[in-house]
C-alpha cells in the first residue's frame, strides 16, 4: 500500500539507514507521524542542528562539534600512542569499551583492490605525517579481521617500518570477519590488551 508522496519519501529516506529495511522504515515513519510535535519535529531539529555543527576532526578524522575533537584536545590522553581504525564507528566502539587512553586515526576505509580503493583513497598520508612529526612511539592497527583489513594492516606496517615507531595490531578476541563496532566491550578489551607486533 502506498501512502502520500511525502510519506513515501520519508519511508524511502529512513530505509536508507543501516539496519532499517522498507518494513522497519514504514513502522518508524508511522510512529513519527503519530506524534509530530513530540517526535518528528524534535528529530528534524536534532538532525538539522547536527548536520550544521558536526564535522570531521582535522587531526584524527573523528566526528565532533569541535575541531580538533575532544579526544585530540584532551591533555590527559597518551599523546604518544595512536590507534588506527577503519571508521568512526570503530573509534566509538573502542571508546565505549574504555580500554584505549591514547589518540586515534580514522582511515576512512580499508584497501580493497576489487572495489578500487587504493592508498590514495584513505587517510594514510596524514597518518604518516603525524608519525613523522616525531611525537608518536606506538601505532596500534585496530583494523577489521578481514582480508582487506589484513592487507591494509600489512601495507601500513610496511610504510611505518622506517619510522622507528612500534607498530602493533589487535590479536586474540577479534574473530576473522569481525567488525569492531558490533563486538562486546569484553572482547574489545581483550583484543586491545593482547595486541602484538604487526
Amino acid at each position: 500500500m502506498r501512502g502520500p508522496d511525502q510519506v513515501e519519501r520519508l519511508v524511502a529516506m529512513l530505509a536508507r539507514l543501516p539496519g532499517l529495511g522498507r518494513r522497519s522504515a514504514r513502522r518508524a515513519a508511522l510512529k513519527l507521524l503519530q506524534d509530530p510535535g513530540g517526535l518528528m519535529l524534535p528529530l528534524a531539529q536534532a538532525l538539522h542542528d547536527t548536520a550544521e555543527s558536526v564535522r570531521p576532526c582535522r587531526i584524527c578524522g573523528n566526528l565532533d562539534t569541535e575541531d580538533p575533537c575532544r579526544i585530540c584536545a584532551d591533555p590527559h590522553r597518551d599523546q604518544e600512542i595512536v590507534c588506527v581504525v577503519e571508521g568512526v564507528a570503530d573509534l566509538w566502539a573502542l571508546e565505549r569499551a574504555h580500554v584505549h587512553r591514547g589518540l586515534y586515526h580514522v582511515l576512512g576505509g580499508v584497501l580493497a583492490a576489487l572495489s578500487g580503493v587504493g592508498p590514495e583513497d584513505l587517510r594514510i598520508e596524514p597518518l604518516l605525517e603525524r608519525v613523522a612529526a616525531g611525537e608518536i612511539r606506538e601505532v596500534i592497527l585496530a583494523l577489521p579481521a578481514t582480508v582487506d583489513g589484513a592487507t591494509t594492516a600489512h601495507y601500513l606496517a610496511d610504510r611505518l617500518a622506517a619510522s622507528g615507531v612500534s607498530v602493533t595490531q589487535l590479536a586474540q578476541g577479534v574473530p576473522m570477519g569481525g567488525a569492531l563496532d558490533v563486538m562486546d566491550d569484553g572482547t574489545l578489551a581483550a583484543a586491545l590488551k593482547a595486541r602484538r607486533p604487526a
